[in-house]
């Protein structure tokens, strides 16, 4: 629907003659509704008539007209999504056209759950419902799978532009690697990555996003070809923002079940040294310190001294000890999960 038809005088339902022959039928609230809901005469006759289609099992292009309307006055009505997708594919309609609609809604609400998420419930209504919980799909998706990988292009732009807005959006990043795995596009996604994490380095989505794209590519070869180049790509990032959780984490995930690449990697002690040495307490290079010695590593003379000038008066002769304390003043917010960390610790001999 473009904007010339948006801004049109509303026709009820009732005065144009292709409706002629249809008798709407009206909401069943039951005989004594305890709240009833004062709708607007406009949304109450579409439903009537829609509620009417529905039963009557119709596909035509009117049917798929009123669902337009209907989903515009309520694009949360998952109902008539579902219908729309019979009378769609009923019609054979060209579904590029459908999804510049479905962004039409999307540019009103871009977390509308109808356009991404599958639905596990049934229709409230008693008169519309007789579609079972598994057919409620994700719409944008349902489009997509049917067009296939001429889609793949116009997907990936959807998503970004709504990136644009909102870049953690959790069902636009859903979508958007759901695309990558079933249509394609993964020859600009490390790029894409790069230029949101340029934009902004505390972007933990842009990090997970990179994570997913090294280890899913078909392209790049897995974690064991990536893995050198994206330390020396994190290591800088953790350079010039040391406080920024989603590099610590980025860095601690390259080596995800790989526990002796991860003790024995030099990049990961010496980051830590190199932070540690600016004399800023840094929450997370004392927790990945920590993380590393848990897993076997023997930290160098020059670490040991740094943590111990950090430490208090009540810090342990044990190393791994010491920095617990030390991360019990500096992180309050979570000092009992390093005492309790604290107490895991194998007692100094």
């Amino acid at each position: 629907m473009d904007s010339d038809e948006e801004n049109q005088p509303w026709i009820p339902l009732s005065q144009r003659p292709e409706w002629s022959d249809v008798t709407p039928v009206p909401q069943n609230d039951g005989p004594n509704p305890v709240v009833p809901i004062a709708y607007k005469d406009h949304f109450t006759e579409t439903m009537d008539y829609f509620r009417a289609i529905f039963q009557a099992h119709e596909r035509s292009p009117r049917a798929l007209g009123l669902t337009s309307e209907a989903i515009l006055l309520n694009p949360g009505n998952y109902t008539v999504w579902q219908f729309r997708r019979l009378v769609l594919e009923a019609l054979s309609v060209d579904l590029h056209g459908e999804l510049d609609f479905t962004e039409t809604i999307a540019k009103g609400n871009s977390k509308n759950y109808q356009l991404w998420v599958k639905k596990s419930f049934l229709a409230i209504s008693s008169s519309v419902s007789n579609i079972s919980a598994d057919t409620y799909r994700h719409h944008r998706r349902w489009v997509a799978e049917k067009l296939g990988t001429i889609a793949t292009s116009k997907e990936l732009e959807f998503t970004k532009k709504i990136l644009s807005f909102d870049a953690k959006h959790y069902h636009a990043w859903s979508h958007r690697q759901w695309v990558l795995q079933a249509l394609g596009g993964w020859e600009d996604e490390l790029n894409y990555c790069d230029d949101l994490i340029e934009e902004d380095v505390f972007n933990n989505s842009a990090w997970n996003q990179r994570y997913f794209v090294i280890t899913r590519s078909p392209l790049l070869g897995g974690m064991n070809a990536m893995r050198e180049s994206e330390v020396k790509y994190t290591v800088n990032a953790i350079i010039a923002r040391p406080e920024n959780e989603s590099s610590w984490r980025y860095l601690r995930g390259l080596y995800r079940d790989d526990n002796q690449s991860w003790v024995n990697a030099p990049a990961v002690s010496s980051i830590c040294l190199k932070v540690l040495s600016t004399k800023t307490n840094h929450v997370f290079a004392l927790s990945t310190l920590l993380d590393l010695i848990s897993h076997g590593f023997h930290p160098s003379q020059e670490l040991r001294d740094i943590v111990n000038a950090l430490s208090t008066p009540e810090s342990d002769s044990d190393l791994a000890r010491t920095v617990c304390t030390v991360l019990e003043h500096e992180d309050p917010i979570r000092a009992d999960y390093w005492k309790w960390r604290k107490s895991k610790l194998p007692q100094a001999s």
